[in-house]
């Protein structure tokens, strides 16, 4: 198995279906629940452990995923409330070698996430058809991204970051 790309990339062509659209809206429902019991009952150590050679911690990747999917949402309302606007990178290497990614409690970023889902949800299950062809462009990668592809996107990045935390558990005899 990939270490670093557990379910592989990410990668949907052609057309976004409604039907496809509703399943991404229910993982990204999905995700806090499934992410608090993935990391339910480790310890610090255990939370200190990279998952790969070279990769993140646990802590690291829980609070990674705050940090993105917050700007996930923020770039959703930008580009619904604007006519595609160029969005900010971030440099997610760095952010995860800040204080708060390294040594916060992950309980304060599973808050965090499933706060920014319950705004994300409601926000993408009132969101019309055509909103969803709506654009923004990310400067770093100089392309322009469809919010129905970004969905797909931030589905597949909390399905590839639980299989972080349960390939260690299972590699570890954790689980």
């Amino acid at each position: 198995m990939n270490q670093r790309f557990p379910i592989g990339s990410f990668n949907h062509e052609g057309s976004i279906t409604r039907e496809t659209r509703e399943q991404w809206i229910e993982e990204i429902a999905n995700l806090p629940c499934q992410l608090e019991k993935a990391v339910d009952g480790l310890s610090e150590k255990q939370l200190d452990t990279p998952y790969r050679d070279g990769g993140w911690t646990l802590r690291q990747v829980v609070h990674h995923i705050g940090d993105s999917h917050m700007n996930s949402i923020l770039r959703f309302k930008l580009a619904l409330t604007e006519e595609q606007p160029t969005i900010r990178p971030y440099q997610e290497e760095l952010w995860a070698e800040l204080a708060d990614s390294v040594s916060e409690p992950v309980g304060t970023s599973l808050a965090l996430i499933e706060s920014i889902h319950r705004r994300w949800v409601t926000l993408l299950n009132a969101m019309k058809d055509e909103q969803f062809a709506r654009t923004f462009f990310h400067p770093a990668s100089e392309e322009i991204i469809r919010l129905d592809y970004a969905l797909g996107m931030y589905a597949w990045h909390g399905r590839h970051h639980l299989a972080h935390i349960s390939s260690l558990k299972t590699r570890m005899n954790w689980a």
